[in-house]
Parts: structure tokens; sequence; C-alpha cells
């Protein structure tokens, strides 16, 4: 099978590099909103223009004429420019994203290269067209064959991104126990239906204090100064910091999930809709607005939406699958006698049947029923009670060794 996979690292660029990398992301803003801008004339000149790529790279002759300067940017990288622009139409017409809007600066500064680039990974050296070798921070070797490049940056650094393709031999399943339940929560990011847990990383609280006294120096500054735009970078490097401290925490904790388990069973959040804010409108305010919003910047937090994309492409990387389920009364549901009632959650933490009286930790019970449901979805109809035992649940599974600290049983 082939795979498609990317790796990310951070770029070691001199003043000389920096300036010319920012050249290259201004070059590329200008182009695609040119072309916007040229193709919305011609559009309402004539309703029935159809955006063309051919026509609009035939004038990137005569805009470098106009504009000397883009010639200092790679050629490749202004008709990618283009391409995306024809993209972004077709989304448009696809309804798929909204009207192509003009590219301001400072926003998703990034550019492409599809080819001329050339490494050296014994050196950490990339060679970049009209650039020159570059050195970036190697932590992983690159494997398949370079098919892509981007070069982006974010909070004050420059990122290149090779997106590589290899063959690779049909995944075999790895795996030591054959399928497990998640259970995803605020207090426990994830709790796994043979009692095992994963406490969250909560990054953004951990930086919230600090954040909110730069944001309000930000706010203070006169727009456009000097003193503006070391205050913009203080606050970027802090949502820089959360943003990398999140991704690391979930790229380790999905991997560790996918090497252990061939089926991993999760309820089907719909996190847009769980996250919106219960403010109202001025003739139907919302009740609890300030509870809500702390528990929808919690919920954010956890990244859960990332977590479970990651962990189904490591799981199919390995020959396991990714179950989802309705998460309908999941947590409210008796995996001992099948009772299902409100009253049996009556806390965030604990779980009590009011049927038979079986209590357990809430977010364990409702791993375990979402495990249940998943079973019960592979087996053609097979009667839910009869996998829904809690000592039969429990007995089918090999107690495992806890992951280097990232569990707590």
């Amino acid at each position: 099978m082939i795979r498609l996979q990317a790796y990310k690292f951070e770029l070691v660029v001199d003043g000389q590099q920096r300036r010319q990398l920012a050249s290259a992301v201004g070059s590329c803003r200008f182009v695609f909103n040119k072309a916007l801008a040229h193709q919305t004339e011609l559009y309402k000149q004539n309703p029935k223009t159809k955006f063309s790529y051919r026509e609009l790279a035939n004038l990137l002759p005569f805009w470098k004429k106009e504009f000397p300067w883009l010639a200092d940017a790679p050629s490749q990288s202004l008709q990618q420019a283009l391409k995306d622009l024809e993209k972004a139409y077709k989304n448009f017409f696809a309804k798929r994203a909204k009207f192509p809007r003009f590219k301001k600066r400072g926003i998703k500064n990034s550019f492409r290269l599809p080819q001329g680039v050339k490494l050296k990974q014994e050196d950490a050296l990339v060679f970049l067209p009209k650039m020159g070798w570059v050195r970036y921070r190697k932590s992983q070797n690159i494997l398949g064959e370079l098919k892509n490049t981007t070069i982006s940056e974010h909070a004050g650094r420059w990122y290149i991104s090779f997106q590589t393709e290899r063959d690779v031999h049909d995944p075999i399943p790895f795996a030591q126990q054959e399928a497990i339940g998640i259970d995803m929560g605020i207090a426990r990011f994830l709790t796994l239906s043979d009692g095992q847990y994963i406490a969250p990383k909560n990054s953004f609280r951990k930086h919230e204090v600090r954040l909110k006294r730069y944001q309000k120096s930000f706010s203070r500054k006169c727009k456009g100064s000097k003193n503006w735009k070391k205050a913009k970078q203080r606050v970027q490097k802090i949502y820089a910091r959360i943003a990398n401290v999140r991704r690391d925490f979930i790229h380790q904790a999905s991997n560790a999930i996918a090497s252990q388990f061939r089926l991993v069973v999760m309820e089907d959040l719909q996190t847009k809709n769980m996250s919106k804010s219960a403010a109202g409108t001025l003739e139907n305010p919302g009740k609890q607005v300030k509870a809500k919003s702390g528990l929808n910047k919690a919920i954010l937090d956890q990244g859960w939406f990332e977590f479970r994309r990651q962990l189904g492409y490591k799981l199919a990387w390995r020959g396991g699958e990714l179950r989802l389920v309705n998460p309908k009364n999941t947590s409210r549901k008796c995996p001992e006698c099948g009772h299902i009632c409100a009253e049996n959650r009556k806390t965030q933490a604990v779980f009590c049947c009011v049927g038979c009286g079986f209590k357990g930790h809430a977010d364990h019970v409702g791993a375990i029923n979402v495990l249940a449901a998943g079973l019960h979805a592979s087996a053609c109809g097979e009667d839910i009670r009869l996998l829904s035992s809690f000592g039969d649940l429990r007995a089918a599974f090999v107690k495992q060794e806890y992951i280097d600290g990232f569990f707590d049983g």
C-alpha cells in the first residue's frame, strides 16, 4: 500500500534567509490577491466568466515586468498561489467553502514548493530554490519520496513540512488486547474500559493567567508601533506554546493507544455543538452563561477531535480500526443490569445504578458501555445485553502494564 506522510521541522535561519522567506511569502500573497481582484473584475463585466488558471498563469510574466521584485520569489511558488485560488473557487462553487477572500499580511504566512527541493539528511540541510541551503532542526529521518514542500511562519519562527510518499507492506495487526472502549472527559482526558485513564494536560489553563496579563498589555499599545509589535509577538509565543504542548500530548496519547489495541471504540461526539455559547440574544438571554463558558473552554482545551483524527490514521497504519458509536445514554446505562436512568449518575465522578445498586466510576462505566455498543454494532444484531455484563467484560481483557507514566490505574 502507498502511505502519504508529512514531516515538519523548524528552520534555523539567519537574518538574510529570514528576509528572503518573508519576501517569498509576500510575493505569493500579492499574486493571489492580484489574481482574485482580476478575476472579480472579469466576473463583474461578464457573470458567465469562469476561472481559468492557464490564463492567469500567462499573466505572471507581465506582472513580473511590472513588479520586478516578484522575480526574487520561486516561480513555482507563485504558480501554486494561483492553484490555491483555483481550488478556493472550486470549493465555493461546490458549496464546501465561502467565496475566496483577499489574504492579509501576517495571517497564515506560507508558500509551497512542489519541486526543486533537495535534502542532505546527514547534515540536516535542505536546498530551497533561489535561497540555497538552509539548516533545519532534525528530530527524525525522512522516509519516502519527497512530493511536496511547504514553508510556513508562526509566532516569529519558520517551519518546513515535507510531504512524502512510499510503499509499505500491508499492515499486520499488532495488539495484545483485541478491543477497548474510550470515554472522553474533562476531569479525565480519556478513560479506558479496562480501568486505565490518562489525566488531562490542560495546557491553556496553565498559561491562562500569563496570557491574560500579556493580552491586557497588548491592548493598551498604539496599533502599528514597535511596542505594539513586541507585545503582539509575546502573545503569539504563548499561544504557540499552548498549541505545541497540546499537540505533543495528543500525539503521545494516541500513539500509546494505537500501539496496544486492534479495535478502538469511541463516542461520535460533536465538539462544535457541545462548545456552543450559551449567551443567547438580547431578547432571549441565556442561563448560566459563565459556567457554560468555562465548560466550553475546558472542552476545547482537550483537543478531542484532533485526538480522534490522529488515533484513526495511526490505527489504520497498524492494521487496526477506529469505530464511532452514538453517545446517547452511554453515561446513564448500567453495565450490569442494563437499566437506563438519569438518576444513575447524580455526580460527575460517581455512577450508582438505582435498579441493582451497582457502583463504579462514571467515566469507567461510560467506557464499558461504549465498547459494548461498538461490539454490538459489529455483531450483526446480536443482543447487546449479552455483551453488557460488567464481570464478563472485565474478564475479557488481559491486564496491561502502564505505559511510561501515561496511564494511572
